[in-house]
């Protein structure tokens, strides 16, 4: 392939633009390669400056369900936008939003509008040391809320030590409330709780891990976490930013019955467009302003032609059930082939998939944290990625992304990714 064009442009943006992206995973820096630069999309394909056509398994991280510029979801747009982009008024759009929202998902009472799934995290945990009147917050290693200067931390050393900055940037006080813990791991939250009982505002959780790969949840893991939040009056809160409306329609809380008392949503509730919100009890959601003491503003939030992209992409998820059944059975047809290369190479893979969201991991033995998930062989994944690249199949440039399907996704293009996977596999094998 040729990428003269995107090279050119590479160069450019790096004079203007840090490391010449605007989020640091696009710089394609943990593969060694520079990245295309993308002109345009349409359902499951996106092509480069450069004229390349890939078929896409980021999907702009996740909310491109529907495939890219779908035809209803682009008028719902055009539509809005010819009656102006932003108002920093009320809108009916953003009340037929909330419903459709609280509609759909069990625990959500109520909603508020926000513009990135970063404001959504920052804004629900504020809410929550609101309403307990607590500061700590215990989160999971590996799991990603965004970044925020209290959730950019690590674990000390083991469970019990509260967090240290991983950024600079972030003072020490901003960080000293943030507790980290093993991602299924009971006994380490149960340590924690012990210790920091009357202490914990809450706990943050993606109830399916997608920023340290895809780590799937021990259900009896995420039933202790409801079960000892209750216990000691501390507050449950999923972060669904990429399991909202993903895993089922109703997010991942509704795909193992389990209810948090905050949802982070992000992602596909926009359309692709910027959009974040949280919800929640009525109870716990009416301590903010400007009817509680919990403070949280925003010019765009509740933007309306981000609204009608929200509205247009939720009503075809309701009213068409069908979609995540062929999703679940595209995803698995995938699943399989990773599996089945990996035995027919004797390349070590570890395949982790929830509904339509997948990933391979290239290491020995299960992948359940943090830990297993980083002792996959990133020089074997770096080989993967670039001849899957080069075979036009466009994949997250890190071992610790997802892959994406969306409704878009034809057999066809199943059946070229397939090939592609043992192409790329074949190619690994001879290397070893």
């Amino acid at each position: 392939m040729n990428h003269a064009k995107s090279q050119e442009l590479f160069i450019k943006a790096k004079e203007l633009i840090p490391g010449g992206v605007n989020s640091p995973v696009r710089a394609f820096k943990s593969v060694g390669l520079n990245p295309p630069f993308i002109r345009k999309a349409k359902g499951c394909k996106i092509t480069d400056v450069d004229g390349n056509e890939y078929i896409d398994y980021v999907g702009s991280w996740g909310p491109m369900i529907l495939g890219h510029a779908n035809d209803l979801v682009i008028e719902e747009i055009k539509k809005a936008a010819e009656e102006g982009t932003s108002f920093g008024a009320p809108t009916e759009r953003e009340i037929e939003l909330a419903e459709l929202i609280c509609e759909a998902v069990p625990s959500v009472e109520m909603v508020r509008m926000v513009s990135s799934g970063t404001e959504a995290v920052m804004s629900a945990i504020r809410l929550a040391r609101g309403y307990t009147g607590r500061d700590k917050i215990l989160k999971f290693e590996g799991c990603y809320h965004g970044h925020s200067d209290g959730l950019l931390v690590k674990a000390g050393s083991g469970a019990l030590t509260t967090g240290v900055p991983d950024s600079a940037g972030v003072p020490a006080d901003f960080a000293r409330n943030t507790i980290t813990a093993s991602y299924n791991n009971s006994l380490e939250v149960e340590e924690v709780f012990k210790k920091f009982e009357s202490e914990l505002a809450a706990v943050i959780v993606e109830p399916v891990a997608g920023n340290m790969g895809v780590v799937p949840p021990d259900i009896e893991f995420l039933k202790f976490l409801r079960k000892l939040t209750e216990k000691y009056g501390a507050l449950l809160i999923f972060d669904e930013v990429i399991t909202g409306f993903r895993v089922s329609y109703s997010g991942a809380q509704g795909y193992y019955g389990i209810n948090p008392d905050i949802t982070v949503f992000g992602k596909i509730i926009g359309g692709g467009m910027p959009v974040g919100a949280y919800g929640g009890k009525k109870e716990i959601m009416e301590k903010i302003s400007p009817i509680g003491p919990v403070y949280q503003a925003g010019t765009l939030s509740g933007n309306p032609v981000a609204m009608a992209a929200g509205i247009a992409t939720l009503k075809m998820l309701r009213d068409h059930p069908e979609i995540y059944v062929e999703l679940d059975e595209k995803a698995s047809q995938l699943e399989k082939a990773f599996k089945r290369y990996s035995e027919k190479y004797t390349i070590p893979a570890a395949v982790n998939r929830v509904g339509s969201v997948l990933c391979s991991f290239f290491t020995e033995g299960e992948v359940r944290d943090f830990k297993s998930a980083v002792r996959s062989d990133l020089k074997i994944f770096t080989k993967y990625f670039s001849a899957m690249l080069e075979s036009g199949i466009y994949t997250a440039p890190s071992q610790f992304e997802a892959m994406f399907l969306s409704w878009a996704h034809k057999q066809e293009d199943l059946d070229r990714t397939i090939k592609a996977i043992e192409n790329s596999f074949s190619m690994i094998a001879e290397t070893l």
